[in-house]
């Protein structure tokens, strides 16, 4: 079997690539490793700039223009007339992109896993019948998250990475909140954030300032003082690639997690790993294509890099620079956007 486009992962890098390809007529394929596209660890949570522009608004579950910040010496609130951040549900956002891209003529299949990559082909097995098949392709996609298979074909290393880990409980709260505590949370943070019948509970750090072990217990410590109790439920835990190391590498091309666009400051990947998608289906169609959406990207990705990176020098440091930002944020001289990866 032959593709002109071969795309490793239906999550939301992959997809958004997938659907462009098709829409302009090229033979794609999208291969997922999963029985259904959408499901990944992660908050739910998207910006909303980034959402309103990719998505219809009909995908948030809810949304909150108010943000409710805390930390050692701080517990404020900020507040936009538009909201600031929207959660969606990753499995219907996942099914949503896929019917997208497979009604633009790009084809889909599931529980396929990809043993090997070679220059020009792969060999792919069906999970459920363990055959093993051959597929070449003109161009190969990397949108398989941050433990990527292609980026590993490229030899290109992941040693920057951050660590979730999230808990979906059942109830109803009204106030998406943040919690900033370098003890607890190295560089990184707690967050409460609602959905529509379930909360998402967890925290994200830096793996140079805390290990996923210590990080869970004091997830699981914390939210009990906040009155969950997680020990009742499931965890969910992956690691966020921020270490990126370029996408164009000619016919084979890297998109989110896969190239570590992820923000190594919050995690958030979706909006990184959609417009990366987009932008490498616009240079595989045509390879003039201008790279100015990709180059203010990367360097909105690169400025947060370069803040984890001075957060994690020492515990005290990050916890004044932590200080000092919720501070901004209260006064309104910082906006929460420039915490954002949205460009």
């Amino acid at each position: 079997m032959h593709v002109h486009t071969l795309i490793i992962g239906a999550g939301p890098g992959g997809l958004a690539c997938a659907k462009i390809l098709a829409e302009q007529g090229f033979d794609t394929l999208v291969l997922e490793r999963k029985q259904l596209p959408g499901p990944k660890v992660c908050a739910g949570g998207i910006t909303w700039s980034g959402l309103i522009s990719r998505v219809p608004e009909t995908l948030a579950e809810k949304s909150f223009p108010k943000q409710y910040i805390k930390t050692p010496f701080q517990n404020i609130c900020i507040e936009e007339k538009t909201p600031i951040i929207a959660t969606v549900n990753r499995e219907k956002l996942g099914q949503y992109m896929a019917q997208l891209a497979e009604d633009a003529g790009a084809k889909l299949r599931t529980g396929i896993v990809v043993r090997k990559i070679h220059k020009g082909n792969l060999i792919a097995q069906d999970k459920a019948t363990r055959k093993e098949e051959e597929i070449s392709y003109d161009n190969l996609v990397g949108a398989d998250g941050s433990s990527s298979l292609v980026r590993r074909y490229l030899k290109l290393e992941s040693k920057q990475l951050g660590i979730g880990i999230n808990y979906q409980i059942p109830g109803d709260v009204t106030k998406m909140e943040w919690h900033l505590n370098n003890k607890l949370f190295g560089n990184g943070y707690a967050w409460i954030f609602p959905h529509s019948k379930t909360i998402s509970i967890g925290a994200y750090a830096d793996r140079q300032t805390m290990g996923p072990g210590k990080l869970k217990a004091n997830l699981i410590s914390w939210a009990a003082l906040q009155g969950y109790d997680l020990d009742q439920h499931p965890a969910k835990a992956e690691y966020i690639n921020y270490d990126y190391r370029g996408w164009n590498f000619g016919n084979t091309f890297l998109v989110g997690d896969a190239a570590g666009l992820a923000s190594g400051l919050t995690g958030e990947g979706i909006y990184p790993a959609i417009i990366s998608g987009e932008q490498v289906a616009h240079t595989i169609a045509n390879p003039d294509h201008t790279t100015d959406i990709m180059d203010d990207l990367i360097a909105k990705h690169d400025k947060h890099s370069k803040m984890v990176k001075i957060s994690a020098k020492s515990g005290i440091l990050n916890s004044v620079l932590a200080e000092l930002v919720t501070l901004g944020l209260r006064s309104g001289m910082i906006k929460f956007s420039k915490l954002e990866m949205a460009v």
